[in-house]
């Protein structure tokens, strides 16, 4: 009985030390990796304030210009061309990249008698197209 007491062991605390230190290993990173997502959502979720923000800004100084042509004045910035029919141009920036263009159709001097022929945002950036795509011919 003697040698039966002494084959028994207590169990081996090491294999639930380890597990116990993985979860917390797993549950850092997972709360890592989603203070990083958080951080990516705000950093999108501003650059998409600051676009719409400037795109209504721009709409609203775009509705202003055409109320005073609709009133007669001829605000600063505003181009006009036409013989018969008066064309009116303008532009108002969103950003440092994008503009509002907006081209308008008076029938009969500046009155209410008029179209909208455009009024649409566009990127004023300088492009610069890629030309060193490596492309492979065979050899």
């Amino acid at each position: 009985m003697n040698e039966e007491k002494r084959r028994f062991s207590p169990p081996a605390v090491g294999g639930s030390s380890l597990l116990v230190i993985f979860a917390v290993l797993c549950l850092t990173v997972f709360a890592l990796l989603s203070l990083s997502t958080v951080q990516a959502d705000k950093r999108l979720s501003d650059a998409a304030s600051d676009a719409v923000s400037g795109y209504y800004e721009a709409d609203t100084m775009a509705e202003e210009i055409l109320a005073r042509l609709r009133r007669g004045e001829e605000p600063e910035g505003v181009t006009f061309s036409g013989s018969g029919l008066l064309f009116a141009s303008y532009a108002c920036p969103i950003s440092d990249t994008q503009s509002l263009f907006v081209d308008v159709c008076f029938y009969s001097g500046l009155d209410d008698n008029y179209t909208i022929l455009r009024w649409q945002a566009q990127s004023t950036a300088n492009w610069q197209p890629d030309d060193n795509i490596n492309v492979w011919n065979g050899n």
